[in-house]
């Protein structure tokens, strides 16, 4: 009997950031989903319905504050845990992030993919 796969949806605008932490979830048993801006990444997230979301901040058309704003605002996606990626590291887009509802905020450039997979599944585990 197998067990069912934890998906993760990864919206992240950069083709190889998105490749680089899906292989790391992959390789780590989780189903990966990804888009590669916010309007795909709620369209994602509402058909898929992810056990968790990491969210890149600078993305065209809808950028990670107002994807994480519209996943809060809809009741079947507001419990998903979202994580925050960016490459933003200033005091006030981490308390913007928290504010709106991450349950955590990485700059990517501070934590390798293993760190960030490490992180999703003690979010998943409480």
């Amino acid at each position: 009997m197998s067990k069912t796969k934890v998906k993760i949806l990864i919206v992240e605008d950069d083709q190889i950031l998105r490749d680089m932490y899906g292989a790391k979830f992959t390789a780590e048993g989780f189903e990966v989903l990804t888009a590669e801006n916010g309007l795909i990444g709620l369209e994602v997230a509402k058909t898929k319905k992810p056990s968790a979301i990491l969210l890149d901040v600078m993305m065209p058309k809808l950028d990670g504050f107002a994807t994480l704003k519209e996943i809060k605002a809809d009741k079947s996606l507001k419990k998903i845990p979202v994580v925050m990626l960016t490459n933003l590291g200033q005091e006030e887009d981490i308390r913007r992030g928290q504010e709106l509802g991450a349950d955590d905020y990485f700059v990517k450039a501070n934590q390798t993919p293993a760190e960030i997979v490490a992180k999703v599944k003690t979010l998943l585990n409480n």
